[in-house]
């Protein structure tokens, strides 16, 4: 699933009339660079959700063929948040495991990385698998600590903490309380999860940007086109 709902209100005025995740950076928007990723790595089956100039993501990618892929998409009215979205969407998306990918970032990481946690959490307890990063400049304090392959509630960390990259594989039975069409945060459904150690991570160190601001995405936008034309 890709999450693209979100409004974008610090990406205005480029959002009044473009979804954020439609942002061209490198050349594409950064919903084709998922795509694409996802398609590589053996992910053809994508459920889409949309709320702000939602018709906008459907026009631009239609049913995902010209992708290599399948594309269903959940239509919200208003966004309903990450839990809400996903609870709602689950209609749709028929693993049990599943990984979720926020449609606002830029990311280099190897989707098939992911086949690993999909297959431990099909068997075992756990209930997530978060992809962490570096703490980005704009947000210094981080999320949440990596012990091994454990992601902890730390208020007082022993280890620095690390940033959720908004990369994750989930369990549908963590939305299995929240319902549907109703907004709903990700976060303390996370945190329960993890006080309950049902929630493993690795701390991924290639490129990744959360693309939050006009000039995080010019500055992203003109790296990837001196890169590609180098």
């Amino acid at each position: 699933m890709i999450l693209a709902a979100g409004r974008g209100e610090r990406m205005r005025p480029l959002t009044d009339h473009t979804p954020k995740p439609l942002l061209p950076v490198g050349g594409k928007p950064l919903l084709v660079w998922h795509l694409e990723r996802l398609r590589a790595a053996g992910f053809t089956r994508i459920v889409i959700n949309h709320a702000h100039l939602g018709q906008r993501i459907e026009d631009a990618l239609g049913n995902g063929a010209a992708f290599g892929v399948s594309i269903e998409y959940s239509r919200e009215a208003s966004a309903l948040e990450t839990a809400g979205g996903i609870a709602t969407a689950m209609p749709l998306i028929e693993a049990d495991v599943f990984p979720v990918v926020n449609g606002d970032i830029y990311c280099e990481f190897d989707f098939a990385r992911l086949a690993g946690p999909l297959a431990r959490l099909a068997a075992g307890q756990d209930r997530a698998h978060l992809v962490l990063v570096d703490n980005p400049p704009h947000h210094p304090q981080g999320d949440f600590v990596l012990d091994g392959d454990r992601v902890k509630n730390v208020e007082s960390p022993p280890a620095p903490r690390l940033t959720f990259s908004g990369i994750g594989v989930y369990h549908r039975a963590l939305f299995e309380h929240t319902p549907a069409g109703e907004k709903a945060p990700l976060a303390p459904l996370l945190r329960q999860a993890i006080d309950a150690g049902r929630v493993s991570g690795e701390h991924y160190s290639g490129r990744w940007e959360d693309v939050g601001t006009p000039a995080r995405l010019a500055a992203l936008d003109e790296e990837l086109r001196h890169h590609h034309a180098a």
